[in-house]
């Protein structure tokens, strides 16, 4: 821990050195930035971002129970995920509420072992943890361990990411499809690869021991250099994720808000199971009359920030749930989440921005999308 008790990543000493801006998140002593959020950004979407994500929390599942246990908890399906599989899912009370966005992974040891892991958000670590520990009795016949301070996790993200990574993993990374990943060996140390990432961009999130964690990325950072790379930090990473509309916790998503209203109805699977919280999301998904989140592009330069009203003649019709100026396109974007009936793409809104009407255009989702090979 730091001195004002902030939890550190193995890679904290680093960032320190390197002129990190240090920041309290989610009770871990993160990097904002080290340069500028700008050059940062446009590294990652032209070159190479290098993130430390290790502040997530990593948790594992191990035994034959595994499957049938989480697919009581995620709103989308577990059991017969095949092995080297990754799913976006969503944790929710029986309201339906949102408890966390997760990635649910399903991987096989080098010995033929099968686990499951789940990422989670580091704010809702601890909350996610005593969630399963609530819910998991000896009958399940599963082993949950949080691994996270134990671990570390990287982020390498941009156009030449795979081609930086590759030369430092076993498994052939360029092969791996979207959403899946491989336990493996990373510089000759036990660890997992994965092609995820939450920039837009392609990538590939690195898993390793913490012991291993700085001089992985210090060979990153060497090895990138000819490569555009930055290293880049929470700053640059909201800035990414907003333009390519995906969600944050806390913003876009939280306990009052269901998969539906936040269009991630692909992540929710109703038929032929049961999981907490599915009566809740079956009648929701049948009224469809909730507030729906939608993209802003701004008129004129002012960003509109979290919690500004957005009207519709006059009336107030919902509310920011984040914004930024997009280094990408050269211009002031947010999402909200807004009345049914006034959501559709093409809808002129204004944002009360500080007392100031400013117009804005509902616009198709996501902002950027990167242009695939």
């Amino acid at each position: 821990m730091t001195d004002d008790g902030l939890l550190k990543t193995p890679l904290h000493q680093w960032h320190v050195d390197h002129g990190g801006r240090m920041v309290d998140f989610a009770g871990w002593s993160m990097p904002v930035q080290y340069t500028s959020i700008v050059s940062e950004h446009q590294a990652t979407r032209t070159g190479v971002g290098l993130f430390d994500i290790s502040h997530m929390g990593r948790l594992r599942f191990d035994g034959a129970g595994s499957a049938a246990f989480l697919d009581q908890l995620l709103t989308r399906r577990v059991v017969g995920i095949g092995a080297g599989l990754i799913r976006y899912s969503l944790v929710v009370n029986e309201s339906g509420g949102i408890l966390d966005d997760v990635l649910v992974y399903y991987l096989t040891e080098p010995c033929g072992e099968s686990f499951h892991m789940l990422v989670v958000n580091a704010s809702n670590r601890q909350k996610i943890v005593d969630w399963i520990q609530g819910h998991l009795t000896p009958e399940h016949g599963v082993r949950f361990e949080d691994q996270t301070t134990d671990t570390a996790m990287i982020a390498v993200q941009g156009p030449n990411a795979i081609r930086l990574v590759e030369p430092l993993v076993d498994t052939p990374v360029a092969a791996l499809k979207y959403y899946s990943g491989a336990v493996t060996q990373i510089r000759g140390a036990p660890g997992i690869v994965s092609r995820t990432g939450y920039t837009g961009e392609d990538g590939c999130e690195l898993i390793v021991p913490a012991a291993d964690a700085a001089t992985l990325w210090e060979q990153l950072a060497e090895d990138g250099a000819a490569l555009g790379l930055q290293p880049a930090g929470l700053g640059a990473r909201d800035t990414l994720r907003l333009e390519a509309a995906m969600p944050l916790y806390g913003h876009e998503l939280s306990e009052q808000i269901d998969p539906y209203q936040a269009g991630l109805g692909f992540a929710v699977h109703l038929k032929d199971r049961h999981f907490i919280g599915h009566a809740a999301l079956t009648k929701s998904k049948e009224a469809g009359d909730w507030p729906r989140r939608v993209g802003l592009q701004m008129g004129g330069k002012r960003v509109a920030r979290e919690q500004f009203a957005v009207l519709a003649a006059g009336e107030v019709v919902g509310a920011v749930t984040s914004g930024t100026y997009s280094p990408t396109l050269e211009r002031p974007i947010a999402m909200a989440y807004v009345r049914s009936d006034v959501a559709d793409v093409g809808t002129e809104l204004e944002v009360d921005i500080r007392g100031r009407r400013v117009s804005a255009q509902v616009v198709l989702l996501p902002f950027y999308r990167r242009h695939r090979t």
